[in-house]
């Protein structure tokens, strides 16, 4: 978690519980105004997705799932 989001969670913490959810809302708001699909991801993600796919990530269309002793052969 970045510190910006870090101390943003810190000061909604001292919010009262309604103004907490007023936060919340507005934040999720901004959020499906930017993705709303969530699809787009930081690039953190991105990296790690990367890193996935390099490292041997097998994809699960590419698995038999009634064959799996192949899969180790």
């Amino acid at each position: 978690m970045s510190e910006i989001v870090m101390n943003a969670a810190q000061m909604m913490e001292m919010l009262p519980d309604s103004e907490k959810n007023f936060a919340y809302e507005f934040i999720k708001k901004l959020v499906l105004a930017w993705d709303p699909d969530f699809t787009k991801v930081t690039p953190e993600e991105a990296a790690q997705i990367k890193e996935a796919e390099e490292s041997g990530y097998v994809n699960e269309s590419e698995i038999d799932w009634n064959n799996l002793s192949n899969m180790f052969a």
